[in-house]
């Protein structure tokens, strides 16, 4: 059962997209997502059993050398991070919203978990790096009080790396910034 997600993040495209080769060929995972993001960074995620995830983001350390930025390992990912790196998710509707930013991608990643396993609230989007200047953000929705609880988690994790950049609560989005939302 694919329940587990890794993540590693080099500074070089080349060393990332060589990385993230071996890390597939050698462990039995499957890509999530592997690309190019800003500021010419590269992020490999893959997704398998806890075994196989481990082997392939050991892997992708140890090729990273002096390309390495970040890595982290999630045994058991809400599976809700899922569409939310795809950005594919719609929620029926929109109640409060959060918003929380980070200069990591593999801390916005793990913040993003903690949000969703602290209380009922919904993804929106996981963006990743492009056109963000390397930056990361997760947007997601639930009523007031599970998104101010779920946010607590979040920016506890990233301001435990020194990673936050900010984070905000809106009680009651605008009719008319929802479409931009997704």
């Amino acid at each position: 059962m694919a329940n587990a997600i890794g993540v590693v993040e080099f500074t070089s495209i080349a060393r990332g997209i060589f990385a993230a080769d071996q890390m597939v060929k050698i462990s039995d995972v499957e890509i999530v997502t592997a690309s190019s993001t800003c500021p010419g960074k590269y992020i490999a995620i893959v997704h398998g059993d806890v075994a196989a995830v481990q082997d392939s983001v050991g892997i992708g350390e140890r090729l990273a050398e002096e390309y390495f930025v970040d890595s982290l390992i999630i045994p058991n990912v809400s599976p809700a991070v899922f569409p939310a790196i795809a950005g594919t998710t719609m929620p029926d509707r929109i109640q409060a919203l959060g918003i929380i930013e980070s200069f990591s991608l593999a801390t916005m990643i793990l913040a993003a978990d903690a949000i969703l396993k602290t209380a009922n609230v919904q993804a929106l989007e996981l963006r990743l790096g492009n056109g963000l200047g390397g930056k990361a953000f997760f947007t997601f929705t639930g009523d007031v009080a599970a998104v101010k609880t779920s946010m607590e988690a979040g920016k506890g994790i990233a301001e435990e790396k020194g990673l936050l950049v900010n984070a905000e609560v809106i009680a009651s989005v605008s009719d008319r910034l929802i479409p931009c939302l997704y």
